[in-house]
């Protein structure tokens, strides 16, 4: 028998099984698991289950480490490590703020090898392990994504973003004008599956919020939306704040009420030109073709300090080449144009 001890508390126990016996794979952990043959407190578990300090873990007799060790991490390249450190935008013992580049995955997933989680190794800083993702942003979504360089930040910052104590603004270049110019989306998304063999292609549909309870599968979600600045009835500059998580929701959202996010292929139709007059994603002429979202300020509190901490990331380059296009400067808008509401 083994006891957890304070400080592997809140940790998945397979990752806390590799890390006491490192020759042990993923794959035969889990084996035990189904088999039994790893208990804790008594009682079967999953590799997923989360450990409490004080709690008995029975180990059953294993194979020497004699064994050929695993293979080791891929080494993050020097210009990968490069990027990335160029990327943050915050530092502190317990966390780190990055301003993500557009088109680069959060984590590894289909045909994903290059990817946030994976270059995280480089964001060490003098530390023993790498920061935590504790919430995601679409491949080709920009701005700020925390991460957590302690557990005990990963779970302050996990439980904050669950029960919706943090604040996120974007901002987004939309095709027409949202009106009211002020105003709230409440449809529900449920997920529609892909077409290839790893799900690639999956989309979110939106569901009308009377239908949601009867629609299997579907989830509510809630967006506010502010239109600050417009350019004839063509386009506007926009922010929202997602006040539910859920996947693709301010793209599915925008698209929904007519408005989809300039250069949003899934949802806005990326072939054709938007002239203000009918349904596309594409402004066409020097408008760059890529997404225009941006995760701009992000507002949390200090899982050490308990002060508010408030981050804004500069935008990426196209959607910065957009805005002087349209003769806009980011002083235009409210760090926070949702304040007021509450």
């Amino acid at each position: 028998m083994l006891t957890i001890k304070d400080g592997d508390a809140d940790q998945r126990l397979d990752r806390w099984f590799r890390g006491q016996f490192p020759h042990i794979s993923q794959g035969r952990i889990e084996k035990m698991c189904r088999k039994g043959e790893i208990r804790v407190d008594g009682g079967r578990v999953k590799g997923s289950t989360r450990l409490e300090a004080g709690q008995q873990v029975r180990v059953p007799p294993l194979p020497s480490s004699d064994a050929p060790p695993p293979t080791p991490k891929a080494k993050v390249s020097d210009a990968d490590a490069k990027l990335i450190q160029s990327c943050v935008i915050y530092r502190d013992d317990h966390v780190i703020a990055l301003n993500k580049p557009a088109g680069l995955p959060t984590q590894g997933g289909s045909k994903q090898t290059r990817h946030v989680d994976g270059m995280a190794e480089a964001l060490k800083f003098g530390l023993d392990e790498k920061p935590r993702l504790v919430h995601r942003l679409d491949k080709d979504t920009s701005g700020v994504l925390l991460l957590a360089r302690t557990r005990a930040a990963a779970k302050a910052l996990t439980a904050a973003m669950r029960h919706r104590e943090t604040r996120k603004i974007y901002w987004a270049l939309v095709a027409g004008v949202p009106t009211p110019y002020l105003g709230e989306i409440k449809y529900g998304l449920v997920k529609a599956p892909g077409r290839g063999t790893g799900g690639e292609g999956e989309k979110m549909i939106a569901v009308h919020p009377r239908d949601i309870d009867d629609t299997y599968g579907a989830k509510r979600a809630h967006t506010l939306y502010a239109t600050l600045y417009r350019v004839a009835s063509r386009a506007a500059w926009v922010a929202m704040e997602p006040v539910t998580g859920r996947t693709h929701q301010l793209r599915a959202h925008m698209a929904e009420i007519g408005h989809p996010i300039i250069g949003d292929g899934k949802y806005g139709g990326s072939g054709q030109e938007n002239m203000g007059d009918g349904w596309g994603a594409q402004l066409g002429g020097i408008i760059s073709k890529k997404l225009h979202l941006h995760a701009r300020m992000m507002r949390f509190e200090h899982p050490e300090t308990r002060k508010v901490v408030t981050v804004t990331a500069p935008m990426p380059d196209h959607m910065a080449q957009s805005w002087d296009t349209f003769g806009w400067t980011t002083d235009l808008a409210a760090e926070d144009p949702f304040e007021a509401l509450e």
